[in-house]
């Protein structure tokens, strides 16, 4: 019964947001009328030699235009927000009662610093959808990441800059029930990996970490693993682990990164899809609307069950 009153009310949600959605596209349709009548008055008036009248004339439009882009960009942020609590909201409850989503929150700049999985600090820093759960004993918590460095190259015209990608994905941690003593991380081998191609150039600036050598050679060939402690690596690192990792890694769409910081396991997964994103200009009663995120959301749910997470083999101290 409980189920049935959920769908009913997600169905009345869809509904209204449907609703909202319709009138968000039209008015984006009409700014885009007016945007290209503006231009089209602008082509004419040049071609028949009226300058002075064709910018009169496509101004007109272009205002208009740009006024209902604007007001409008409230009403869809707002449609935004209501989706991703209600819809995607409800949808969660229903793979498991824990888990919420924070549209607004994500994981904090320290922390995407301090998880060491990555060797560039960054200088823009954008996190959303912050979705929080647990299963059994395991807390865990992902959210989309995007995270840039940038370069000024001095040109004979000033200075130039460039914004270059560090990560572009989700980042998954969980509670791995296990204060470690000093920090392990697995990065990935590859020069053309979406986070290792910058890697190899920084491949010995880790400090104190040494290079640990894994009895998997498959695991080796893919994946670099760097920690303060070999003993711990291939403690925390036992051939199951290393296997589950594996598995993880080839359904992931890139190679993946972990580290194991403090109590928390950490896993970068590169990726360029924008999860829990509402249509403008398709439908909401699409029955397959919400099939990709809450398969996403299913994955990293299971990744507390693939890596073992609740199985308390230390405790913490």
């Amino acid at each position: 019964m409980g189920s049935e009153n959920t769908t009913k009310t997600l169905r009345d949600v869809l509904n209204t947001l449907e609703t909202d959605r319709k009138k968000i596209a039209e008015t984006y349709k009409t700014t885009y009328i007016l945007f290209g009548l503006a231009g089209i008055i602008l082509i004419v008036g040049f071609l028949i030699r009226f300058p002075a009248l064709a910018v009169f004339g496509a101004l007109v439009p272009a205002i208009i235009g740009i006024v209902m882009y604007y007001r409008i960009g409230d009403d869809a942020n707002a449609y935004k927000a209501a989706y991703k609590t209600n819809v995607v909201g409800s949808a969660l409850k229903e793979i498991n009662q824990t888990l919420t989503i924070t549209p607004q929150s994500g994981l904090p700049h320290y922390e995407f610093v301090s998880s060491e999985l990555f060797t560039i600090r960054p200088d823009r820093y954008k996190t959303q959808d912050l979705i929080e759960g647990k299963v059994d004993k395991t807390s865990f918590w992902f959210s989309e990441v995007h995270a840039e460095y940038k370069t000024e190259t001095r040109t004979k015209n000033g200075t130039r800059t460039e914004w270059h990608t560090i990560f572009e994905g989700i980042i998954f941690v969980a509670d791995f029930n296990k204060n470690f003593n000093v920090s392990t991380v697995v990065r990935p081998k590859g020069i053309g990996d979406a986070i290792g191609s910058w890697f190899s150039k920084n491949v010995f600036s880790f400090g104190n970490s040494e290079l640990v050598t894994l009895e998997n050679n498959v695991f080796d060939d893919i994946f670099v693993t760097y920690s303060k402690n070999q003993i711990e690596a291939r403690y925390i690192l036992t051939p199951a682990m290393m296997e589950r990792i594996l598995d993880l890694n080839k359904k992931s769409d890139d190679t993946i990164s972990i580290s194991f910081i403090h109590s928390k396991m950490y896993i970068a997964f590169p990726l360029s899809h924008n999860y829990f994103e509402p249509p403008i200009h398709s439908s909401l009663l699409d029955p397959d609307l919400l099939t990709s995120d809450l398969s996403l959301v299913r994955f990293m749910q299971d990744i507390v069950q693939e890596l073992d997470l609740n199985t308390r083999i230390w405790g913490k101290e």
